[in-house]
């Protein structure tokens, strides 16, 4: 056992030195234990609350590096392929990652969660156990988002033909936020989903720490309606809704952080198109905890050059942290963003540059108590999964130098946590201290002392 080890000093101690000593040193050594117990288990333990536009775990501001995998739950269905959930949760751990943004959905189709409203698959389900589960073990704080925009894994598109098949008229995929039979099936889900006991830990996902929020839909759109007021009304319902089964946990909406008709001045930041979202009124409902923002400036703008998407980039965050700062009073998480390597002339320095300006937009932020808290870039992968590249995959292995990019950003933020974590406790113990002196002084009140 090494020299330095906290028996080692107490059993020195305990040789014969006068008492109070060694109840001196035996303090400091708890202490030194107790912080390395926290340094441990920090982002596992405790529920993430938000103050004002902070997050706060355990009492202490809360700063994160994180990815998305949407995969997650796919991959731990198959009891053989859960190796690759946990090389990737050991994967990010070691680069300081600590939330992972994943689905919590599957919709019809091939290996569905739920083959039709109402009816799941078991063995998908315990796929998702698995991966909280794990997650816990690696010390990662989970983001769950409860349906897809979109049709891959079945989406909204998916909800309205089950509507149909029971006789509804719907005539748009966009009915899904209007329809009373579609947001029953929706809301069906949440229920399922939030209420689900974890078939390993015993622990029902509604009270499990080890999910930091819901994210009610990825990146939801609903052009139809461009005037913002069907998703405004879907999003105030099912906020309502997820907050009346659980209060535990954060809720966010999904957005990629468009702005709409209730700032119409900032419009102008849009990356040329609109998609019936709102950045500001969207993020004002009540329950929703935090605002989102996704950035693709290579898709958006994919016949500029580098530097044209950097700048966009740029001004795109700036103004999303102002905002959340001073209007929202909300934190903003940088929920999406990456490079694809199929861009054309792509290299990876400028990927790097990419994932360096959104790093340092997020660490000024933090530095200065401001909004921007985490950023989780699209998507991580493991080595053998070839089929799941889509040009933004990051394989930290193959990846020296955007891994080190990641590391670096893990490590400021860590260090930021750190130093809010020490005000806080030279916080505790002048607080402490004045309530010792108070007390001293009430106990010795009217008598002489020191003759």
């Amino acid at each position: 056992m090494p020299s330095s080890s906290p028996a080692f000093l107490i059993t020195e101690l305990a040789g014969g030195r006068e008492m109070k000593n060694w109840c001196l040193v035996l303090f400091v050594v708890l202490c030194i234990l107790q912080q390395s117990f926290l340094i441990q288990v920090e982002a596992q333990s405790g529920f993430v609350r938000t103050s004002g536009p902070h997050f706060v775990l355990n009492g202490s501001p809360y700063y994160a590096n994180g990815f998305n995998a949407y995969w997650l739950m796919y991959m731990a269905s198959d009891p053989s392929q859960r190796s690759k959930v946990s090389s990737a949760f050991q994967e990010a751990s070691t680069h300081g990652l600590t939330v992972a943004r994943t689905w919590a959905f599957s919709d019809g189709g091939y290996k569905p969660l739920q083959y039709s409203p109402g009816s799941y698959n078991e063995q998908m389900f315990r796929g998702l156990d698995f991966v909280i589960a794990e997650a816990r073990r690696y010390g990662i704080k989970l983001i769950l988002s409860l349906a897809n925009n979109y049709e891959n894994f079945g989406g909204k598109k998916q909800y309205v033909e089950w509507a149909r098949n029971q006789g509804q008229y719907l005539t748009s995929d966009d009915d899904f936020f209007r329809n009373p039979v579609v947001k029953g099936y929706y809301k069906n889900h949440i229920k399922t989903v939030l209420t689900r006991h974890n078939s390993i830990t015993g622990v029902a996902y509604k009270d499990d720490p080890t999910i930091m929020a819901w994210e009610l839909m990825n990146e939801p759109r609903c052009t139809s309606d461009l005037s913002g007021r069907t998703i405004q009304a879907w999003i105030t319902e099912m906020a309502s809704y997820v907050k009346s089964i659980d209060r535990n946990h954060l809720l966010e909406a999904g957005l990629e952080g468009f702005y709409g008709e209730s700032s119409a001045q900032r419009k102008q930041f849009n990356p040329g198109f609109q998609v019936g979202t709102d950045f500001i009124a969207n993020n004002q409902i009540p329950g929703i905890d935090f605002a989102t923002v996704h950035s693709y400036p290579d898709q958006w703008f994919s016949s500029s050059n580098d530097q044209a998407q950097l700048s966009f980039l740029s001004n795109w965050l700036d103004i999303h942290i102002q905002d959340a700062q001073n209007i929202l009073r909300k934190p903003l998480l940088l929920a999406e963003f990456g490079k694809s390597s199929k861009d054309p002339g792509f290299n990876t320095y400028e990927r790097d540059m990419l994932f360096n300006t959104v790093y340092s937009k997020i660490y000024s932020s933090a530095r200065s108590g401001g909004a921007a808290a985490a950023g989780l870039f699209w998507q991580l992968l493991t080595e053998g999964m070839d089929s799941f590249r889509d040009g933004y995959e990051i394989v930290l292995s193959e990846s020296p130098s955007t891994a080190n990019v990641i590391a670096q950003q893990s490590r400021k933020l860590y260090q930021i946590r750190k130093m809010y974590a020490r005000l806080r406790n030279i916080e505790k113990w002048k607080r402490a201290r004045a309530i010792r002196r108070a007390q001293w002084l009430a106990r010795n009140k009217g008598r002489n002392i020191g003759n």
